[in-house]
């Protein structure tokens, strides 16, 4: 199981990014995936998690309506848009397969002018 995320950088306060992360090893198609984040000194929370068939999305209430996320089976990858940033989106954001309990090497995001 691998998963290789990218994406990441430094982005002005109100800019976007979008990150993606690239799975192998498993049936993507099958698995639900989350992105999650840790900020420094603060611990991992989840950001978002979309569902393996129906492509359900959750998120968190500090994300809604500024964060998508989003797959794309033919790719095994998964995607996270991220847009109107703010400085507390400054953290490592880390893809996740949670039927597998995998996780990838993860990708920094830093919002700041």
């Amino acid at each position: 199981v691998q998963l290789v995320e990218s994406g990441g950088g430094l982005v002005q306060p109100g800019g976007s990014l979008r990150l993606s992360c690239a799975a192998s090893g498993f049936t993507f198609s099958r698995s639900a995936m989350s992105w999650y984040r840790q900020a420094p000194g603060k611990e991992r929370e989840l950001v978002a998690t979309i569902s393996s068939i129906n492509g359900i999305r959750q998120y968190a209430d500090s994300v809604k309506g500024r964060f998508t996320i989003s797959r794309d089976n033919a790719k095994n990858t998964v995607y996270l848009q991220m847009n109107n940033l703010k400085p507390e989106d400054t953290a490592v954001y880390y893809c996740y397969c949670r039927g597998l309990y995998a996780w990838g090497q993860g990708t920094l995001v830093t919002v700041s002018s």
